[in-house]
């Protein structure tokens, strides 16, 4: 499980980068931007559509927690 403060450093560097694209200006720190799950930390096997990693989806996925997600063998 990561620390929070991981999740909480991703997030604040995305809001710096995302205001600076809105206000037309270059980000300066642009290469420290990466993306991570919400839930965990994990920043390999990111899946952007539901901002969670590949674990994390499998859990709540077998959970029936995600809308429109079930198993393909089913």
């Amino acid at each position: 499980m990561a620390r929070k403060s991981k999740i909480a450093k991703a997030n604040r560097l995305k809001k710096t980068f995302l205001q600076a694209i809105a206000d037309w200006r270059k980000p300066k720190e642009s290469t420290k931007v990466f993306n991570c799950c919400s839930i965990c930390g994990r920043t390999r096997w990111y899946l952007g559509k539901f901002d969670i990693c590949r674990i994390c989806f499998r859990e709540k996925a077998n959970a029936w927690e995600l809308p429109g997600v079930r198993k393909s063998s089913w």
